[in-house]
């Protein structure tokens, strides 16, 4: 009878009801449909340039992972204010969306101005960062080519993208996201369209190759912000807080130090965090130039996978924020932990599949033997610790939740610095050890997260109302 009753406790407190279940998806299948989409546009735009050539592959692969950074610092900037418009929204505080929306455009104008600086004075250095490991000096010669002519173009979209980020993430926070859903799709359509005719030269367009992929990506930025402006201002009854907001960009000063004292350890967190992948993905590099080729296929491929754990993470910081700002304690904690246990268990489900799915994958490219046998098996790495990422996420988010900015900064980016890439370095100086056994011994140490976010989920230190 006793164990009858502790199993009915334990499904109550992680399993939900039907209701909760649909408020949940309804919010976490448009991020997921937006996201998923991108990332089958981006694979398939991938898959394009990588039949024009393995250098153009991996110049173009190079520059994203410096654009990843300065979108993770975007990401940083808008969740830190996004903190306070989860729970402005949830006390159905109107002006203080509205400020923090000034507080996100800000923010947003300096960092791009300052990336767009900083790539166009130091980009063949950053790229040939990654061009260290074995392979013929044409090859890296002609890689650095690729990646330069990629990179002039791309920054072209950097402010629109900006632009879209503060719109994007606000109209998520207070619980819309259809919209940049529909937006998302748009500006992946157009890129799909815009890449076979500029790439390849169709229909009487001339083949640019990569230069063509960056032009198709710059303007699938300006169509999806054009979409998402033009809607928010025109129908200002549903988005009320975007009434005169360009009226004044006055921000409080008050609420400015609230959100730098909360916000900046997250800005600092999905800085250093974004340069700390980079910093792996060139630790990875140094072991031959087939490593970046295969790094290059198999993140493209875990992106289209991840985008179940992202968009419920996203979930989790909406619905748990929002239900913080309200005051409602008990049902966050309640909430959280069936989101929690959701996440984990709709991700293994869907790394099965990719386990099942990883032998296929790097076939659909033109390049070499040995690139596509190592992109598998990182693949299939990736695929067996997808679990164990799906639990981070949620718990980063739910600390993020409550304002446990300094937390999560010693969660994420503090780690990937003194563990994971002090981890990479030494071994591959002082082991034999092949990139493959790098990869997972690095994927391992993040148990030692798995282990302090479940104590500090579990202690609760993230249930409080910072807007009050």
């Amino acid at each position: 009878m006793e164990h009858s009753a502790a199993k009915q406790s334990w499904i109550r407190k992680f399993i939900g009801d039907k209701a909760f279940y649909k408020m949940v998806l309804a919010i976490a299948v448009p991020i997921m449909i937006q996201n998923g989409i991108t990332n089958f546009v981006n694979l398939l735009d991938n898959i394009m340039i990588g039949q024009v050539g393995t250098e153009q592959m991996s110049g173009v692969a190079i520059v994203n992972q410096l654009i990843f950074v300065y979108n993770l610092c975007l990401f940083g900037a808008v969740s830190g204010a996004g903190i306070f418009t989860a729970q402005f929204f949830g006390q159905k505080n109107q002006e203080g969306v509205r400020q923090t929306m000034r507080f996100k455009i800000y923010s947003v104008a300096g960092i791009t101005i300052l990336a767009v600086a900083l790539l166009l004075a130091g980009g063949n250095s950053l790229i040939s960062t990654y061009l260290q490991g074995e392979g013929s000096a044409a090859s890296a010669a002609s890689t650095l080519y690729y990646g330069r002519q990629y990179l002039l173009v791309i920054l072209l979209g950097l402010p629109a993208f900006a632009m879209s980020q503060v719109y994007s993430s606000t109209l998520r926070e207070c619980g819309e996201t259809v919209l940049p859903m529909k937006a998302g799709i748009a500006a992946v359509c157009v890129n799909l369209v815009f890449n076979y005719l500029l790439i390849y030269g169709k229909l009487g367009f001339p083949a640019l190759g990569v230069v063509g992929a960056a032009a198709a990506t710059v303007l699938s930025r300006y169509v999806e912000l054009a979409i998402v402006v033009f809607r928010v201002h025109r129908e200002t009854e549903a988005y009320p807080y975007v009434q005169g907001l360009y009226r004044s960009l006055r921000v409080p000063s008050a609420l400015v130090k609230k959100i730098i004292l909360k916000g900046s350890p997250l800005l600092l967190n999905e800085t250093l965090w974004a340069a700390g992948m980079a910093m792996l993905t060139r630790c990875y590099s140094v072991h031959s130039l087939d490593v970046v080729a295969a790094l290059n296929i198999s993140n493209t491929i875990n992106n289209v996978f991840n985008i179940v754990f992202i968009a419920l993470g996203d979930a989790v910081a909406i619905v748990v924020g929002q239900l913080l700002g309200a005051g409602r304690m008990k049902e966050a904690r309640d909430t959280d932990n069936k989101m929690i246990a959701f996440s984990v268990a709709c991700c293994t489900g869907v790394a099965l599949i990719m386990l099942l799915c990883s032998p296929l994958f790097p076939r659909m490219y033109n390049t070499t033997g040995d690139v596509r046998t190592l992109a598998r098996w990182l693949i299939t790495i990736t695929a067996a610790f997808m679990p164990q990422n799906a639990f981070l996420h949620a718990a980063y988010f739910t600390l993020r939740s409550g304002g446990r900015t300094i937390v999560t900064f010693l969660f994420d980016s503090v780690f990937i610095w003194a563990v994971s890439i002090p981890a990479a370095t030494l071994l591959n100086r002082f082991t034999g050890l092949s990139v493959l056994g790098v990869y997972t011994i690095v994927q391992l140490a993040d148990t030692i997260k798995c282990i302090v976010g479940f104590i500090l989920v579990k202690k609760g230190v993230w249930m409080q109302n910072i807007v009050a």
